[in-house]
């Protein structure tokens, strides 16, 4: 007879095997397992033969303890392992309803952007958050973004592997691609855009490090007096908002955003009043108008390309 530990670890091992096998994304595997431990550390046992009235009482106690966004992943989990790990049938999926909640995120005006790029001294970060804000990426995209990405002579980035995995294309206004361009002069990394700090005065082999990216954009908040919750991501927010005010259609905006429901990008509409058209024009309208309170760059040598 195996022991529970055993039985636990083949299962859990199963579990694994069946979430890489189904394609799912790392963070739903770390997020699927972590589900699976977890509920073994509640019950003090292996959680194959767990009851409803047990999860019931795990749910319970996970409302109190935790975020509604850890009780839906963790629902989820258990789930997936009820079916696909235990053979068993999920019958109470609507044992726990996380509330409806319809937030509108805060975002940024133009004059607090700028008052942004005014308190950092780093042209790094100034350059990083006009990206973010020029063209809609989330903060993951535009740290990964690399040379290869930058389509100078049809104005593109191609965005690699974005959220749920999925390619894009995003247009890039003709001021940020200068700007990118006087940059990248400043370091030369032969792969990366915002690379990392040069190690042994070689190319740092990593990009910039993401959480000093926030902690600096979140320094340049306070000093600017900005009392919104806002952050890095909220640049992408502000882009959509931006756009809609000044007339761009629901439907280019979710295509830059890269929206896979139209109703993700619909509720812009309710963070605005205003409405216009052409893309290009107003992605050169969003740039042109933080370059001035840019810090300068060093000088880029002459007839370097991104």
């Amino acid at each position: 007879m195996t022991s529970p530990k055993t039985r636990f670890d083949a299962l859990y091992s199963r579990h694994l095997t069946e979430l890489k096998l189904q394609g799912k994304a790392q963070r739903t595997i770390d997020g699927y397992s972590h589900a699976i431990r977890r509920l073994r550390d509640y019950l003090g046992r292996c959680p194959d033969d767990v009851t409803t009235e047990e999860l019931k009482a795990y749910f319970v106690w996970l409302v109190d303890a935790r975020s509604w966004s850890a009780v839906k992943v963790d629902r989820n989990g258990i789930a997936f392992f009820f079916r696909h790990v235990l053979n068993r049938e999920w019958e109470w999926i609507n044992i726990v309803k996380p509330p409806v909640e319809k937030r509108l995120p805060d975002y940024l005006t133009p004059p607090e952007i700028t008052q942004l790029l005014l308190h950092t001294r780093e042209p790094r970060y100034q350059v990083f958050w006009l990206v973010a804000y020029g063209t809609g990426m989330r903060l993951s995209e535009v740290l990964n973004l690399q040379v290869g990405d930058i389509d100078r002579h049809r104005m593109l980035i191609h965005v690699r592997q974005g959220k749920g995995r999925k390619d894009r294309f995003v247009m890039l206004p003709e001021p940020l691609y200068l700007l990118l361009r006087q940059w990248w002069a400043t370091h030369r990394h032969p792969q990366f855009i915002f690379p990392g700090r040069r190690i042994n005065n070689q190319p740092a082999p990593v990009v910039m490090d993401k959480g000093t990216t926030q902690k600096a954009f979140a320094k340049a908040k306070v000093a600017a007096g900005i009392t919104k919750h806002v952050s890095i991501h909220s640049l992408r927010h502000s882009h959509a908002t931006h756009l809609i005010e000044r007339g761009l259609s629901l439907t280019a905006v979710q295509q830059q955003l890269g929206h896979t429901c139209p109703k993700t990008t619909a509720m812009y509409v309710r963070m605005t009043e205003q409405c216009k058209a052409d893309i290009q024009g107003q992605l050169n309208h969003l740039v042109n108008q933080q370059l001035p309170s840019m810090q300068a760059l060093s000088a880029a040598t002459e007839g370097e390309t991104v």
